[in-house]
């Protein structure tokens, strides 16, 4: 097992990495303050992993609340679900919910135990690779809105994420690829050693190499670990994070939600940042060429398979949390493993890139 830590002080937690973690109760108890818990799944991940879970916690008083699985159910209608059962059952403020599941499941509980009793504490138990990569470190939590992705939510720290990436087993190939681009993301932003090491392996790593993985879960989570301790409410570095995240997120928005996983509209927009990063002359095409074939080998899609208008995307990507005083901030790349914040790209040339990838004009 690999331990890192997230260093915020008062709000430090540890995240635990490793094959069999599921079978170790004392990597959650611990971390349990009181006799009440509540555990948040959905009915994807609860015949797989509830009982398991449940049974680490015979000295509590556990309960559940099973959620539909899918993205478009990440919304204020699907959190009160989860303030119903905490209010029905009488939870106090010293209760701890527990996140079975993804990134949807994840952002949804940690929301909730950011507002129930205005703060209760929780644990995140990440299932899918994008949520063990990316989402369930962190502490970004929230919901979507059909005018926006995320943009209603809190940040809130978790007591500890447990990885086990045994997990992974269970996970269909749609799914893992989404996760992949979580990790790419990382390599593009600022680790090239990352990066290269993604493109000498990828064979092995899609064929779900248990080592292997270990390895990209804990350099992937070092890796934002880092960005997070140094910014954790986003006023600076840490919106690296959200490389071809406006894009993606305007994908998402205007195909709706769930018609694309989340990672998959990630690696679309991670190729139009590549592209209009080329475009603003700081990527050659070869370097374009290197990212799309990354994306390519880990079995994501780099175009959009749907009907988006250019006008329609682009009052999407103005209804984004990276918009300051109306002006769209994007993540580019000054060069492949060094991604920064631009606010100066020139709109004609944003402009030919989102109609390059739209496929009606108009």
């Amino acid at each position: 097992m690999k331990t890192l830590k997230l260093d915020l002080a008062e709000k430090s937690y540890p995240i635990y990495i490793g094959q069999g973690l599921l079978s170790k109760s004392e990597l959650i108890t611990k971390h349990i303050t009181s006799k009440q818990v509540m555990i948040v799944t959905n009915t994807t991940v609860a015949p797989l992993y509830l009982n398991q879970v449940k049974g680490l916690l015979s000295d509590y008083t556990v309960s559940e609340v099973i959620l539909s699985d899918g993205e478009e159910y990440k919304t204020l209608d699907t959190v009160n679900h989860i303030f119903t059962a905490l209010l029905e059952q009488r939870f106090d403020r010293s209760c701890t919910l527990i996140a079975l599941g993804g990134g949807v499941v994840g952002d949804m509980t940690g929301f909730a135990a950011a507002s129930y009793q205005r703060g209760v504490n929780f644990i995140q138990i990440p299932t899918t690779l994008l949520s063990q990569v990316d989402s369930s470190v962190g502490g970004k939590t929230g919901v979507n809105h059909n005018l926006g992705k995320n943009m209603i939510g809190a940040f809130y720290q978790p007591k500890c994420v447990v990885i086990d990436v045994d997990t992974l087993d269970t996970l269909d190939d749609r799914q893992y690829s989404a996760g992949m681009a979580e990790v790419i993301k990382y390599g593009l932003l600022g680790n090239v050693d990352f990066l290269h090491y993604l493109q000498n392996n990828i064979d092995d790593l899609m064929a779900r190499d248990k080592t292997m993985m270990i390895e990209v879960v804990h350099q992937s989570c070092e890796d934002k670990a880092n960005i997070v301790t140094k910014d954790e409410f986003e006023a600076g570095k840490r919106a690296l994070l959200n490389l071809g995240h406006t894009f993606g997120h305007a994908i998402e928005n205007t195909l709706g939600y769930g018609v694309y996983l989340h990672g998959e509209a990630i690696s679309v927009g991670m190729l139009m940042a590549a592209k209009l990063s080329q475009l603003e002359g700081y990527l050659t095409n070869e370097n374009v060429d290197q990212v799309k074939h990354l994306l390519e080998n880990s079995n994501l899609p780099i175009s959009i398979n749907g009907k988006i208008s250019t006008s329609n995307f682009m009052k999407s990507m103005a209804v984004d949390k990276k918009v300051i005083d109306g002006n769209i901030r994007l993540i580019l790349l000054k060069k492949l493993g060094d991604a920064f914040i631009c606010d100066d790209y020139q709109e004609e040339l944003l402009g030919k890139v989102v109609a390059d990838f739209c496929t009606t004009k108009n």
